[in-house]
């Protein structure tokens, strides 16, 4: 849920079709590769999802590796930047967990969205030579669990959570739960599902 976004070119590629909608291609690259990986995906099916040709891709997004990244973070924005803003905007952090989890769980198995966060999804198939892929989708996953490290602080501030919390730990237990959330509606649990899980996560919280 980071708010890292990469720059956006304003001037039209060449071969790039007029009424090209670049939000609408992010949204067929993103569901590319989500059920191919980045790797396996090929630039003739991210084309051909696009309805773009291969130079007008490249002009567009850079190459393959900055149009994934692109997308992933079109994707952050899209889905999760008002729950998170919600989420740290509660003034009672039990109920912000519970909407938050519960929102979640929704958001997962959108059909307006790739099945599964594909900040957890995106890791799968990529090669340790994808340096910088590794380090950007690394970089947003430590960004959810820093905002819930953030969030529990200014808890234990407010008198809602012991002062002895251990931060670290409990922040880490949240994001490893929203991940595992990510990956059961993956292996497609349904909305009830996956919201009855959520319902657990405000009972992770220290008393």
């Amino acid at each position: 849920m980071s708010h890292l976004r990469p720059d956006h070119p304003g001037k039209r590629g060449k071969g790039r079709p007029r009424c090209f909608d670049r939000d609408q291609a992010l949204l067929k690259a993103l569901d590319i590769f989500w059920r191919h990986g980045y790797e396996p995906a090929s630039i003739a099916e991210l084309c051909a999802a696009m309805e773009i040709n291969a130079p007008s891709l490249y002009a567009t997004f850079g190459n393959k590796s900055k149009l994934f990244l692109e997308a992933v973070h079109f994707y952050e924005k899209t889905y999760w930047e008002a729950p998170s803003r919600r989420f740290m905007a509660e003034p009672d952090v039990r109920k912000g967990i519970d909407n938050f989890f519960r929102e979640s769980a929704k958001i997962l198995v959108s059909p307006d969205s790739p099945c599964g966060c594909m900040v957890v999804l995106a890791a799968i198939n990529i090669s340790d030579d994808a340096t910088e892929i590794i380090d950007a989708i690394r970089k947003l996953r430590l960004a959810t669990k820093d905002m819930f490290a953030e969030r529990f602080r200014k808890a234990i501030a407010d008198g809602q959570l012991p002062h002895d919390t251990d931060i670290a730990a409990l922040a880490g237990a949240f994001n490893t739960m929203l991940e595992g959330l990510s990956i059961q509606a993956r292996d497609g649990l349904s909305q009830d599902e996956l919201e009855r899980i959520a319902s657990h996560a405000v009972r992770m919280l220290p008393v």
